[in-house]
């Protein structure tokens, strides 16, 4: 079964943030339940981002599936590595990994 692939760009804040869950919904919703999310084109996270992220990892959960994220610039795998959130959704290094990793 095919993932499906996302990629945000710009900042994923208080403003952006809805959005994108909005996003993240419909492809939970429409698709295999797993999903890479490609974050190389993402400068900023805030909280409210990383609260998309966990909703999006509990909905690909419910429905059998999971999530991957890959591609992550430094202050953004800053933001993952001080808050902890890798080990709640896994973070790999590239493309391949993450995909391989969600077959």
């Amino acid at each position: 079964m095919p993932e499906t692939i996302l990629m945000p760009s710009g900042r994923l804040d208080t403003a952006a943030a809805p959005a994108f869950e909005h996003e993240l919904a419909a492809a939970t919703q429409s698709g295999t339940g797993r999903l890479l999310i490609d974050l190389e084109n993402l400068v900023y996270v805030g909280s409210a981002g990383l609260r998309v992220f966990l909703m999006a990892a509990k909905r690909a959960r419910a429905k059998g599936g999971r999530i991957a994220l890959c591609g992550l610039r430094p202050q953004v795998a800053e933001v993952f590595d001080i808050s902890g959130f890798g080990v709640i959704v896994p973070v790999y290094a590239d493309r391949e990994s993450a995909l391989a990793a969600l077959r």
